[in-house]
């Protein structure tokens, strides 16, 4: 196969843009109303290896008479490039335009309205705080209801400007000291602290009478501008990687502008994604259990801020029913209430899906607000960006359809969705594509959480490109608590359009499937879910002619790249190929390196606590249920693709099996990313990996 070739295919589906966050602004005239939808995208650019940002924006005419149809769709303005923003936020009245910029070394704050640049804050050289957060996990910029003032979170200063003789000794002293941070993805991030602006002085301020403790983030304005809520995380005796772990101890906390701190939520839970309702009066969050499964079904909590009364909105799916929601196992979107406090909208895995879902807090009834079901529905993945003043704006997507922007009204009971796409894709595949139901055999069925099914995507060209039979790539996702729906992939996409089909598995222990399989997992690691695997890809054989048996690799990354391995090794046979991304290869052995050291013990069944001193019996059972094991019977030829910089999976893992294979004289190939993380997620080293993937399994198969 060229390089040409396989270079041009990875360009042509990595280069799609995709929409990353939207807001909706409304103006009600006496005859219509006009909705703005404001979207901010995101776009690999190969040349400059980089991702862009841009912004586009679309105006609706709606109905009159109640401003939830919508009449007709204006023409959208043209794309507006965003340049070096790492955070922005319209505020809720004006519609002022609050962003955080990184220009020349220092951290800008702007202030935009319709007149242009109103006030221009200098972060840095002000010298309150340290760098600005601009993550998912403690990341936000929230204005307050007055637009006075805004609130983000940003690193503790070190400050040594005004220190005396002495101090400045102990200063030097001390400046090697070891600081902790919150692991893979938050490298330099250690004592975050919440930040105010006010902006009719142009002050900034650090709050003060967060826990000592405690780690804030998530903040949010109260309805009076005088107190705020935050998530806090325990970083007390040590900071765990953060980063994909939804089961980290934290609390919810009310801080007003004086100091004084209050614990909302329970003890020993973990909390998320504080959100407040439009009336101010209701307070929802998302709440897990600590320790165990690193990801997890979470139960949707609602706070009444009057009698501070908590109850459960929706609770912990354990065994969903057939077509229903199996619970909520993703963050919440900024905005996910409907206009009159009544209702929450947020999208989570089911099965092999992702969905839309509403919760009416009336009746605590969910209701699925996807095109209606059916054997294969257009969209396998409806993803909500914000719902504001009862228009939702999703991003919708399949295996052969890339992102696509739509928007919809919130519906009466009893009615429909009527869904209107704003921006189609660029390009659309013919790709074929179908999802399978597994059922393990009777020897494989887990005694303590019986009766759990799983799934897989199928993705293959459509025609197929020559009268052979197509060669399969069995594609393995990581975590393991995480799920491929069926759902753009440029991966899937770019292997489909060069002519593999490509079996995406959903084992037991994925998202989607209830809490009982992702529990069912636990302990039994490099068993119970390579079993899975083989099994869909037999299931995949035995429902499809077209597929080689003959002609079968294997690919994942993380979790899925020690799925890879361990097929490999236990069906020596069975593999013709091997790619796996920074792979778990010897769990005894990273368990000093990890950043989630309670995950090495909680994944084989052993509980987990902070002064956990390691066993021989544990070691024992890491190494057990390692692909290294297993090093002495792999035929296949592997290509391992390592970042230097994993704090998730040390690269000495792959480093491990390379050198096992290669003492043996197997095949192997080993790319290093000295620049790279665990994700592996530059655009130039996912170019790297797809182009080096893809010959690999050519020459192989």
């Amino acid at each position: 196969m060229d390089p040409g070739q396989v270079i041009g295919a990875h360009g042509e589906v990595s280069g799609l843009p995709a929409p990353v966050s939207a807001h909706v602004r409304d103006e009600k005239l006496p005859e219509l109303g006009t909705c703005t939808v404001i979207t901010e995208w995101s776009q690999s650019d190969l040349v400059r290896g980089t991702r862009l940002r841009y912004w586009q924006q679309w105006t609706l005419i709606t109905d009159g008479n109640d401003h939830k149809s919508i009449r007709t769709v204006l023409p959208p303005g043209p794309c507006v490039p965003v340049s070096g923003e790492l955070l922005s936020g319209l505020s809720p009245i004006q519609g002022l335009r609050a962003v955080i910029r990184e220009t020349s070394g220092h951290q800008l704050l702007e202030i935009w309205d319709r007149h242009g640049l109103r006030k221009c804050l200098n972060l840095t050289a002000l010298n309150e705080h340290g760098r600005v957060y601009d993550d998912a996990q403690f990341g936000c910029l929230s204005w307050s209801e007055c637009e006075n003032k805004l609130l983000y979170v940003a690193e503790k200063i070190k400050n040594t400007s005004t220190v005396t003789h002495n101090e400045e000794r102990a200063f030097v002293k001390d400046r090697s000291v070891y600081c902790e941070d919150w692991g893979e993805g938050l490298t330099n991030k250690s004592v975050p602290v919440v930040c105010v602006v006010n902006l009719q002085c142009g002050s900034v301020s650090v709050l003060q009478g967060v826990p000592l403790d405690v780690s804030p983030g998530q903040a949010l304005w109260a309805r009076s501008g005088q107190s705020v809520f935050l998530v806090g995380w325990y970083h007390e005796p040590f900071r765990l990687g953060l980063r994909f772990c939804s089961n980290r101890r934290s609390a919810l906390f009310k801080l007003d502008l004086n100091g004084n701190c209050e614990r909302l939520s329970g003890d020993n839970l973990s909390v998320s994604c504080p959100r407040l309702s439009p009336d101010g009066s209701t307070l929802i969050y998302l709440q897990g259990r600590v320790f165990g499964p690193h990801n997890q079904c979470l139960s949707l909590q609602q706070l009444d801020l009057s009698s501070r009364s908590t109850s459960t909105l929706l609770d912990v799916v354990n065994t969903p029913q057939t077509g229903q929601c199996a619970g909520v196992y993703e963050a919440l979107p900024p905005c996910c209430w409907s206009a009159d406090s009544q209702r929450v909208v947020f999208s989570s895995a089911r099965r092999n899906w992702k969905d839309l879902f509403m919760v009416d807090r009336r009746s605590n009834k969910v209701t699925s607000l996807c095109d209606s079901f059916s054997d294969l529905p257009v969209y396998g993945s409806w993803k909500l960006l914000t719902v504001q003043k009862d228009l939702m704006v999703v991003c919708c997507s399949s295996p052969n359809t890339p992102p696509t922007l739509r928007v919809g009204f919130l519906p009466s009971a009893g009615e429909a969705v009527i869904w209107q796409t704003l921006q189609p894709p660029v390009l659309t595949f013919d790709f074929h594509w179908t999802v399978l139901d597994v059922t393990p055999p009777p020897e494989e069925d887990n005694t303590h959480y019986p009766g759990l099914d799983f799934g897989a995507v199928l993705v293959k060209p459509s025609p197929p490109p020559t009268e052979d039979k197509l060669p399969v790539v069995v594609f393995i996702h990581g975590g393991p608590h995480s799920q491929f729906p069926a759902e753009w992939n440029c991966t899937t996409a770019g292997l489909a359009k060069l002519g593999f089909a490509v079996l995406m598995v959903n084992y037991r222990g994925s998202t989607g499937f209830g809490q009982d399989s992702i529990s069912s997992l636990i302990g039994r690691i490099g068993s119970q879910d390579v079993k899975d695997v083989q099994s869909a890809v037999v299931t995949a054989l035995q429902r499809d002619i077209s597929l080689d048996p003959d002609r079968l690799a294997v690919i994942g990354g993380s979790h899925g790249g020690f799925l890879s391995c361990h097929l490999v090794g236990q069906y020596p046979e069975f593999y013709r190929a091997c790619a796996a991304r920074n792979p778990v290869i010897n769990a005894a052995t990273l368990l000093g390196t990890s950043d989630i050291v309670d995950w090495r013990y909680s994944s084989v069944g052993f509980p987990y606590s902070y002064d956990q001193i390691p066993t021989a019996g544990a070691l024992a059972a890491m190494l057990e249920k390692s692909p290294i094991t297993h090093a002495a019977q792999i035929k296949a030829p592997v290509l391992l693709m390592l970042g230097g910089r994993d704090r998730r999976v040390s690269p000495h893992q792959g480093l491990e099996l390379y050198k096992a294979l290669k003492s043996r004289a197997s095949p192997v190939r080993l790319l290093w990313f000295p620049d790279d993380g665990h994700s592996l997620s530059r655009v130039d080293t996912q170019a790297d990996c797809f182009l080096n993937t893809v010959l690999w399994l050519h020459q192989h198969l």
